[in-house]
């Protein structure tokens, strides 16, 4: 039951309800890294808005430092999300099980490794929180474009701006008070639910991973980020020894002609 649950998941076969199950997950995941990065290098590297911003303030400020700084961690955000649509069509291309998991198998690789060497690369300041925040914009380029493709552009994990911005606009449909003198040609205005229940759901989901990555960061350091990485692996691991097992891309032998 276990395996079939997590196959469900992260294999190639998706229903809608498995989409919205790895969303939650992958939400929780997004906030522990970004809260917990957040304070490790008093940054947060899961929006790109902000960091466009940011780039746009240095540049008319004349602080070249960080607006190269601004620059890195965006060109690290795409090349996250690129590698992972490049895993992700070489898998769909290779009809792998996996084509979903590896990047998240990725990603779990790059956190557990931060995980186990972050408090010595933490000594050298100078070279500690540009890589890190390299390393965490790369990390959320690679989960959020591995979601959107997998859900259609349907959920997105590592920023809840949009996911906000819908909540907003079915409370708006939910609150609408249909009157009888309205147009009675047009439809009434009614909430999608069930949208509404999804977006709120990854909202406390991302909520409730700022909290845990917070506390965890606080109490027990860079360390906290391993949990988050044997989540992710978890999560991965079905798809991938499925595909080990059939080895699809092992050539078959040629018969030996007879001697």
């Amino acid at each position: 039951m276990p395996a079939h649950f997590f196959r469900t998941l992260t294999g190639k076969d998706r229903s809608t309800e498995a989409n919205r199950r790895l969303g939650f997950s992958l939400a929780f995941v997004a906030g522990a890294a970004n809260a917990g990065g957040y304070l490790a290098v008093k940054q947060y590297t899961s929006h790109m808005s902000g960091i466009v911003s940011a780039i746009a303030d240095e540049a008319v400020l004349g602080d070249v430092a960080l607006v190269l700084a601004g620059i890195g961690s965006l060109i690290s955000f795409l090349l996250g999300a690129a590698c992972s649509a490049m895993l992700v069509n070489w898998g769909r291309r290779q009809r792998l099980h996996s084509q979903y998991a590896s990047p998240l198998m990725l990603e779990a690789a790059l956190l557990l490794c931060f995980g186990l060497v972050g408090s010595h690369l933490a000594l050298r300041d100078t070279l500690f929180v540009p890589a890190t925040v390299v390393l965490l914009c790369f990390i959320m380029g690679l989960q959020n474009a591995m979601i959107t493709k997998l859900s259609g552009a349907e959920i997105r994990t590592t920023h809840m701006t949009g996911i906000v911005t819908d909540i907003g606009i079915e409370l708006g449909k939910l609150f609408y008070w249909n009157v009888s003198n309205d147009d009675p040609a047009s439809e009434p205005v009614l909430a999608n639910r069930e949208r509404l229940k999804v977006h709120s759901g990854m909202l406390a989901s991302f909520f409730a991973g700022g909290m845990t990555g917070a506390l965890g960061f606080k109490h027990v350091g860079y360390a906290s980020t391993i949990p988050l990485a044997a989540v992710l692996t978890a999560l991965a691991i079905i798809p991938l020894l499925d595909d080990l097992r059939e080895r699809p891309w092992r050539p078959a032998r040629k018969p030996q002609s007879p001697r």
